[in-house]
């Protein structure tokens, strides 16, 4: 089995994106409130929406399954207050819980958190709670600077996110660290903030005693962890700076990073200095490189290829494209193995 654990649901029916700049406009024009109960959106219009998509591209390249979860750059929560975010990630989560209802062979649900500048990271413990128990969620995205390209937010060590790791932790489910739009005219949303917030992450992570306290903890770095695999000489020399053990012995027990790294010199170095153990295999299809390569005549995102072609033993590919997403996201096995898979 391939497991894709990074997916969003880029392509959503349009009503998703007009009642979100409904709920915009409303912030300055009430009276252009959208229905509370979320845009009406037909079971066949997620379906046309998802298998001329996501799913048409998964049986080309071979993907059993993947882990979906809103659209990111759409979490935007440096839009309005928390109540806005609230009301966002609820429809949202909602949404793609429906796309995994239709085709649950297939898709995986994963949850946005209605995270807010300023707010209380505790108050998005009640939807990471509906999230997991009621939609099924395996893993949410946890957004570590949701003011969106500005980094107002405390680091990830700081103990005001200590009842979300704790909630995460009580459930058994790992978190992607994953920010949104950027409206930091100095960072492009997809090629620089989101790479940014990866290494920062990462640095945070290093600098701090997070794992200390949460054991438990698993956290996901998306998109290869940005920097951090082709800086690592920088990391662990830091690392001895601060007075700090080696990465591998403080983070990678609870530290994993995906396969969104869209060449295969970029693979080849994740793979290389990374322990197979820590890397997921994902590709983010229909997300911010959607183009073909001219030099290759494939897809950027068909990361499978990559993969593939990295010299792994057949154990250690297998580790990567499907065991360690089970051990990593152990609601996703659970309920894989509740299907006779």
């Amino acid at each position: 089995m391939i497991i894709d654990i990074h997916g969003h649901y880029t392509t959503a029916p349009a009503p998703l994106g007009q009642w979100r700049d409904a709920q915009v406009a409303a912030l300055t024009d009430p009276v252009r409130a959208p229905d509370p109960a979320g845009p009406v959106i037909s079971d066949d219009r997620i379906r046309e929406s998802i298998e001329t998509n996501q799913l048409r591209l998964m049986d080309e390249r071979g993907i059993d399954v993947t882990v979906f979860s809103p659209r990111a750059s759409f979490m935007a929560h440096h839009i309005g207050d928390f109540a806005t975010s609230s009301a966002w990630a609820r429809i949202c989560n909602d949404l793609c819980h429906r796309v995994c209802e239709l085709y649950p062979d297939r898709f995986v649900p994963g949850a946005m958190l209605p995270q807010s500048p300023g707010a209380d990271p505790a108050t998005v413990v009640p939807e990471i709670e509906r999230a997991v128990r009621d939609l099924g969620a395996v893993t949410v995205n946890l957004n570590p600077d949701p003011s969106g390209g500005h980094w107002t937010a405390p680091p990830l060590t700081d103990r005001s996110w200590y009842p979300v790791w704790e909630k995460l932790v009580e459930l058994d489910v790992p978190a992607m660290v994953h920010v949104s739009t950027s409206c930091n005219p100095a960072f492009h949303t997809t090629g620089a903030h989101y790479l940014n917030a990866d290494t920062t992450a990462f640095m945070q992570l290093l600098a701090g005693d997070l794992f200390t306290d949460f054991p438990g903890l698993r956290l996901v770095i998306p998109h290869g962890g940005g920097a951090v695999p082709y800086h690592w000489g920088r990391f662990r020399g830091l690392a001895q700076a601060l007075g700090r053990p080696e990465p591998e012995e403080s983070l990678l027990r609870n530290v994993y990073f995906d396969t969104c790294v869209y060449h295969q010199p970029g693979i080849d170095l994740l793979l290389d200095v990374i322990p197979v153990g820590n890397v997921l295999f994902a590709s983010e299809m229909v997300g911010a490189v959607r183009g073909v390569d001219p030099r290759t005549g494939h897809h950027f995102d068909d990361t499978r290829r990559y993969v593939e072609a990295a010299g792994l033993s057949a154990e250690d590919l297998a580790a990567v494209q499907e065991g360690n997403a089970r051990r990593v996201y152990p609601r996703l096995d659970a309920r894989l193995t509740a299907q006779g898979r």
